[in-house]
C-alpha cells in the first residue's frame, strides 16, 4: 500500500460474534483517502456504514466485535495494531467524528466549554485557561452566537442544530488530518442541514481536513464529494467519482437509490421506483450477491455465485457479474421477466 496515502482501508473485516449468530456487519471494505478530499459513504440503514467508520476509530467493543481481517493505515502505520495508549494519541486528535446524535455525544453534566477544553488539554497540553478560551474561539467558528456566555451553557440549552455546531467544534478543536462525519444533518430542518454542510465545508477549505461523509442523502453527496462509495449488507457494492457514479452508474443497488430520489420536474404520471423488499439479516447474509433476492436483473448465477470486484473504467469498479457488458446500463438493462401467479411453485 501506498505511503503517500492519508487512510487506505485494506479488505476490513469486521464480525459481532452474538448468541443468535455471527453479524457480519463489514465484509471486505477497501477504499482510499488523500489530504482534502471527500469521501461519500452511502447506502440503507444496516449496511456497515458507521460500523465500518467505528471500526477506524477503534471505537467497537472487542467483544463481542472480532477484526476478522483486513487493515486501516493512517499515514502508512495501522490503527488496528496499535496499541490503546497509541491509538488515544490519535483519537479525537489527528482524526476526529462527529457522532449521529449530539444528545447522546455530548455528556449532560458537563458544560459544553468543559467538553470542547478536555481534548485541548489532553492533545495539545494547553493549560485550563487557555483551553477555555480557545472553546471561546471554536464556538464562535462554528457559527454559534455570544460564544463567551454559550461557552458556559449545558448541552440541554441548545437546539439540535447548535448541538451539531459543538459537536463539530470538538472534532476540529485540534485541526483534525481527518473528519468522519456520521450522518451529520439528521433530524435537523433543511435549513439547518445546509448550514451545517456549508460549515463543513467552510472548514474543511480553511484547515484542509479529509471528510468522510456517511450518509443516506444522495444530494449530499452530489453537492459535497469527490468519490462515493456504495455499501450494501456490509459489502462495498460500487465505489468512483462523483461524476462516474451518478452519470455513469454500473451496479444495479446504485440504479435502485438513484430511482428512489423525488425528482420535481418530471411530469404527473412518473412515480418513485423504490427498491422493494428489505436489507437482509447480517447474520444470513444471502448467497451469492446478497443484493440478488432484491435485483430485478438478477440471473441465476447471481445466486450462487459471489461476485468479485471488478475496476471498468478510470478506478470505477462495481461487484456485480454483468457490470460494465454492453447493454448493461441504467438506461438499457431490462428486468427479468416475473412468473405470473400462477406459474409460482410455492
Amino acid at each position: 500500500m501506498a505511503d503517500d496515502k492519508l487512510l487506505v482501508v485494506d479488505n476490513l473485516t469486521m464480525y459481532f460474534h452474538t448468541r443468535d449468530g455471527v453479524v457480519k456487519a463489514v465484509d471486505g471494505v477497501s477504499y482510499e483517502l488523500n489530504s482534502g478530499e471527500t469521501l461519500g459513504v452511502v447506502g440503507e440503514s444496516g449496511s456497515g456504514k458507521s460500523v465500518t467508520a467505528l471500526t477506524i476509530m477503534r471505537l467497537i467493543p472487542m467483544p463481542p466485535g472480532r477484526v476478522e481481517g483486513g487493515d486501516v493505515l493512517f499515514r502508512g502505520e495501522s490503527l488496528l495494531k496499535m496499541s490503546d495508549n497509541e491509538i488515544r494519541k490519535i483519537r479525537g486528535n489527528r482524526i476526529a467524528m462527529v457522532f449521529q446524535d449530539p444528545m447522546t455525544s455530548l455528556n449532560p453534566v458537563y458544560r459544553i466549554g468543559r467538553q470542547i477544553a478536555e481534548p485541548l488539554i489532553l492533545h495539545k497540553g494547553m493549560s485550563k485557561r487557555d483551553a477555555w478560551a480557545r472553546a471561546v474561539e471554536l464556538l464562535d467558528l462554528v457559527g454559534i452566537p455570544h460564544p463567551e456566555s454559550r461557552v458556559k451553557d449545558y448541552p440541554h440549552q441548545f437546539s439540535g442544530g447548535m448541538r451539531q455546531r459543538v459537536m463539530i467544534a470538538m472534532a476540529l478543536a485540534n485541526d483534525p488530518d481527518i473528519l468522519i462525519a456520521d450522518e451529520p444533518t439528521t433530524a435537523l430542518d433543511v435549513t439547518i442541514q445546509a448550514q451545517i454542510l456549508e460549515l463543513m465545508e467552510e472548514l474543511q477549505k480553511r484547515i484542509g481536513s479529509a471528510i468522510i461523509l456517511i450518509t443516506h442523502d444522495l444530494g449530499v453527496v452530489a453537492d459535497m464529494a469527490d468519490n462515493v462509495l456504495v455499501m450494501y449488507a456490509g459489502r462495498p457494492v460500487e465505489y468512483g467519482s462523483v461524476d462516474q457514479l451518478f452519470y455513469r452508474p454500473l451496479h444495479p443497488y446504485t440504479w435502485g437509490l438513484m430511482d428512489s430520489l423525488p425528482e420535481y420536474d418530471v411530469d404527473e404520471k412518473s412515480k418513485l421506483c423504490p427498491i422493494k423488499g428489505q436489507p437482509p439479516s447480517l447474520i444470513n447474509v444471502p448467497s451469492g450477491c446478497s443484493f440478488h433476492p432484491r435485483c430485478p436483473f438478477a440471473q441465476p448465477v447471481c445466486s450462487t455465485d459471489v461476485p468479485e470486484y471488478r475496476i471498468i473504467e478510470g478506478g470505477h469498479g462495481a461487484a456485480c457479474h454483468f457490470a460494465g457488458d454492453p447493454g448493461f446500463t441504467r438506461a438499457e438493462a431490462s428486468p427479468v421477466p416475473v412468473p405470473a401467479a400462477e406459474e409460482v411453485a410455492w
